[in-house]
């Protein structure tokens, strides 16, 4: 069980850095991050929404608040991170390796949180 334990808060732990890195360029970077946008063929509008949803989705896992809204935020950082990997591989920009990263945290703290917290 320690084991599931320390996997479950490093894995949380890292999404959390990554996610609010994310955030940080979308915010503070937006130029760089609206360039990238344009290159993938995606609207930059799309930029600070997303920015806001992956916060949320943070206020959402850390705080447990409810089952219902911790399903959700996993389930929008999967979708978020299976998608960003296709969209750096599809362009072959050679950057799908972070969101690959993101995805191994999303899925290992998501199993292991479910067998560490009743």
């Amino acid at each position: 069980m320690k084991i599931k334990k320390i996997a479950f808060w490093l894995s949380t732990g890292l999404l959390t850095a990554l996610m609010c890195f994310s955030v940080y360029n979308y915010f503070f970077n937006h130029e760089a991050i609206a360039g990238f946008y344009e290159a993938m063929g995606y609207p930059t509008y799309l930029i600070y929404p997303l920015g806001i949803a992956k916060l949320l989705g943070l206020v959402a896992i850390w705080g447990n608040f409810s089952k219902w809204l911790k399903e959700w935020a996993y389930a929008g950082f999967f979708f978020n991170t299976v998608l960003a990997f296709f969209a750096h591989y599809m362009i072959g920009d050679g950057s799908q390796g972070g969101a690959a990263m993101a995805l191994v945290f999303v899925l290992v703290s998501y199993f292991t949180g479910k067998q560490v917290r009743p």
